[in-house]
Formats: structure tokens, C-alpha cells, sequence
């Protein structure tokens, strides 16, 4: 791993490195853990939801461990490179972050109950670091790809904030935008498919960081009238 300034500054993409146009391995087709598929189809009315919360194995499991999820797949997303490989993201010239895909039925769970979990469970705080994980592909960050999510991502953001500054903690430095402007999800060699269900001891820096974020702080009139679509994988 390299530390130092160059990891936490983001690339330029004339500075990222070049990638390819075809992956260089195999990913699975199917969630070991819920038994779906990883690239889909999936069942009509699923929506996706992509947040990064550093790394990607502690995050992936939070998330597939959530009643309504449908499917959980870990990938880097965000950055310039195509078709990057785990190497070279942590050199932080690709510009991506360690991202989760979530996959969830909105009639079970909703967006703000996803993030309620992301909220609680590492420190948006940092920029660029999650503990002694350091570097542009640790950044926290909420990739939606419905206006109810962006909606949702920005009120339990401000939410969120008022009870960091209840605290006396710092300024959130999470990166809201949506999918389709970032970029590609790329999918993360298979190794890294649900990691910490094939190697339950295996590293993890998540878990409640003793603060809540509130739910149900949108009324339906709030939200914007668009019909929500799967982006492709």
C-alpha cells in the first residue's frame, strides 16, 4: 500500500492510468450469500444503490445483511479507468472508490434505511480515509441513480451532519452524485465477491459508530415525480 499526499489527491483523468477495453478476470454470476444474481436481471421494481464506505468487503456485508436487499456486489466505481484491477485502484491513479452495488426492492426497504445503515457505520468525516486504510479509493461516497435517492442521500446527509455537530465532530466529506455521471460500476475480481462470507475472519474496519441518523424525513409530496430506472451494470 502506498500512504502519503499523492494517495489522497484525486487523479486527473489525462494523469489516470489507461485500462482496457475487456476485463482481465472472471466474476462470478451469483451472490454466495443470497443467492441472486450478481449482474442481474433482477426481480421487476429492484432499484440500485451505490455507496462506498471504504473497504469494500466490511461494507458489502452491512449491506447484504439488510432485510429488503436483493443482491450486494463490491466493484470500483467513480474514476477514470477502465476495466481497472484491485492493483491498480490502490495505486489511486484510476480515480475510483471501493464501491458496493445494492440491489434492494423499495416495497421492503428504502433508500433511507440504506443509508441510515451507511451513516452509522464508518466516518463520513474523513476524506480519502477510513481509519489506517488511506487514499482516494477509501472516500466515502453515495452514487444514486433515482431523484428519490438523491433526495433521500441529501436529507439523511444534513440529517446526519446536525447530530455529528451534536457531538462536536467534523464536516461531512461524503461525495453525493449520480451514477450515470461518474461513470461505470466495474466489478470487482471474484475474490472480492462477498470476501468476508468466504474468509469470516478476514479484515474489516466497519461498525456502528455510535451516532443515528434519523428516518422518515421525507413525505411523499416531497420527493420528485420521475420514474425510477436500472442504470446498466
Amino acid at each position: 500500500m502506498i500512504f502519503g499526499s499523492r494517495k489522497t489527491e484525486m487523479v486527473s483523468r489525462e494523469d489516470a492510468l489507461p485500462g482496457r477495453d475487456h476485463p482481465v478476470f472472471s466474476v462470478p454470476d451469483t451472490n454466495e450469500v443470497l443467492g441472486t444474481p450478481l449482474h442481474g436481471p433482477w426481480p421487476e421494481g429492484s432499484q440500485v444503490l451505490y455507496i462506498a464506505m471504504g473497504c469494500f468487503w466490511g461494507a458489502e456485508r452491512i449491506m447484504w445483511r439488510l432485510p429488503g436487499v436483493v443482491s450486494t456486489a463490491v466493484g470500483y466505481m467513480g474514476g477514470y479507468t477502465p476495466n481497472p484491477t484491485y492493483e491498480e485502484t490502490c495505486t489511486a491513479r484510476t480515480g475510483h472508490t471501493e464501491t458496493v452495488q445494492v440491489v434492494y426492492d423499495p416495497a421492503a426497504i428504502d433508500a433511507e434505511h440504506i443509508l441510515k445503515a451507511f451513516w452509522e457505520n464508518h466516518d463520513s468525516t474523513t476524506a480519502s480515509r477510513q481509519g489506517n486504510d488511506v487514499g482516494t479509493q477509501y472516500r466515502s461516497a453515495i452514487f444514486w441513480t433515482t431523484p428519490e435517492q438523491k433526495a433521500a442521500a441529501e436529507a439523511t446527509r444534513d440529517a446526519f451532519q446536525q447530530e455529528l455537530d451534536a457531538h462536536g465532530f467534523g464536516r461531512i466529506s461524503t461525495q453525493i452524485a449520480s451514477a450515470d455521471e461518474v461513470g461505470p460500476f466495474w466489478y470487482a475480481e471474484g475474490y472480492h465477491q462477498q470476501y468476508l462470507h468466504k474468509n469470516p475472519g478476514g479484515y474489516c474496519n466497519h461498525g456502528p459508530n455510535g451516532l443515528t441518523c434519523p428516518v422518515g424525513l421525507l413525505r411523499q409530496d416531497q420527493l420528485p415525480s420521475q420514474e425510477s430506472v436500472l442504470p446498466p451494470s
